[in-house]
């Protein structure tokens, strides 16, 4: 069965220095690099590398970066047949500070994931035979998102939604949307409160379901990962994953690494608290490494990271 990715395809610039500068602060970093980025292409890097046959659509720019961030999909292991090179375009570039404490903040310039649209969702529509799931964020047009969402769930694949970055969503996305796996900020963007403790966490999750989805996962970082369900023959199951205790290093791409993960074990028949298990680990293990596509585990680091915490 094949994994789907729609969605984005960055250029990661990364600056780490001691905090993050305060509004209109100019401090000093002491390190710099590139590195391969966007969630789209995040997640599918990250399932690709836990040996999930993964294909990315999307769109990269006719710079310099472009053939770059291909390349790096494909050296991870993913199809990249549908992601077409706009020539008009720069690609997308996220700007990105760390501090020592992995915290950071990002401005994104979508370049050529800003003129996704209808020619993408035509190579969507070309692959969907065969395909388990589909993962898609929120980093190229909401038209082509909610477009992409609906061809899927037509088809009959199961579509899986990361609301990122935070924004609202209207009504009748929901419905379309299997798994829905925000943060805390995207979670309270989403739901209308603050969602800081489990208990927010599993009343944020209910009120998703009301709004349609299947299946709503939060990633609440540190505290762990709260999840619900509800299907017509059962009914509302929650649960908790505790997070895994690690020495976070860099967590820029750790929610993506989260749904790659998710979404092997989903496709391989795990239920769904050990699939959501397996999405915590590989979040936890990417938050130990630099970097967004370069941070992601592999499958066996992923099976004696597993193995060890049993």
């Amino acid at each position: 069965m094949t994994l789907l990715v729609f969605g984005s395809i960055n250029m990661d610039l990364v600056a780490r220095a001691p905090r993050l500068p305060a509004p209109a602060e100019t401090i000093t970093g002491y390190e710099f690099f590139t590195a391969a980025g966007g969630k789209g292409a995040n997640q599918a890097v990250a399932a690709a590398r836990l040996q999930t046959p993964t294909k990315m659509i999307g769109r990269v720019g006719a710079d310099s970066f472009g053939p770059t961030l291909k390349q790096n999909l494909e050296t991870a292991g993913v199809n990249t047949s549908a992601v077409f090179i706009d020539p008009d375009v720069s690609s997308g570039v996220a700007v990105i500070a760390v501090d020592d404490q992995a915290q950071n903040n990002i401005i994104i310039v979508p370049g050529a994931n800003g003129r996704v649209g209808q020619a993408d969702i035509d190579q969507l529509k070309e692959n969907l035979t065969g395909a388990k799931a589909l993962l898609l964020q929120l980093e190229v047009p909401l038209e082509a998102t909610i477009a992409a969402a609906q061809l899927a769930h037509q088809h009959g694949v199961t579509v899986v939604l990361d609301p990122a970055p935070a924004r609202n969503l209207p009504d009748d996305l929901y419905a379309l949307v299997d798994i829905i796996t925000p943060n805390e900020v995207e979670a309270a963007q989403l739901v209308g409160f603050p969602v800081k403790t489990r208990e927010d966490a599993n009343r944020a999750a209910a009120m998703l379901l009301n709004k349609g989805v299947k299946t709503a996962i939060l990633k609440m970082g540190a505290l762990g990962a709260v999840y619900a369900t509800k299907t017509v023959d059962s009914p509302e199951v929650e649960g908790f994953v505790p997070a895994f205790k690690i020495n976070a290093v860099d967590t820029v791409a750790a929610g993506d690494a989260f749904n790659g993960g998710l979404a092997t074990a989903l496709i391989e028949g795990y239920p769904l608290a050990e699939a959501v298990r397996w999405a915590a680990a590989t979040g936890a293990l990417s938050a130990t490494k630099a970097g967004a596509q370069p941070s992601m585990p592999g499958r066996a680091e992923l099976e004696i990271f597993l193995k060890n915490q049993a």
